[in-house]
């Protein structure tokens, strides 16, 4: 911000790392839970173990989950004043 980027922009920075981080953790705990799944299929009844719906739900609710909780750090970040940020550097 005490180079001039506007609030928005380091909004956008924020919730951009923060859902890049999320992707890749998402991507490797669907990709281990479709391995996995053969050995949960006698804990379930009436769903298939490697179920696409389940499996985008699951990954919809979670990333969900990491963007509200992306927001208030994000907001946090965009409140800053730039003379303070100056001045702790």
């Amino acid at each position: 911000m005490a180079l001039g980027s506007p609030r928005s922009g380091i909004l956008r920075l924020v919730l951009r790392r923060a859902l890049a981080v999320s992707a890749a953790g998402l991507a490797g705990e669907l990709g281990l839970a479709f391995v996995l799944a053969p050995l949960a299929a006698s804990f379930l009844f009436g769903v298939e173990a490697r179920d696409p719906a389940i499996f985008a739900a699951a990954g919809l609710v979670l990333a969900s989950a990491a963007l509200l909780a992306s927001l208030h750090p994000a907001a946090r970040a965009a409140r800053v004043d730039p003379v303070e940020a100056i001045r702790s550097e």
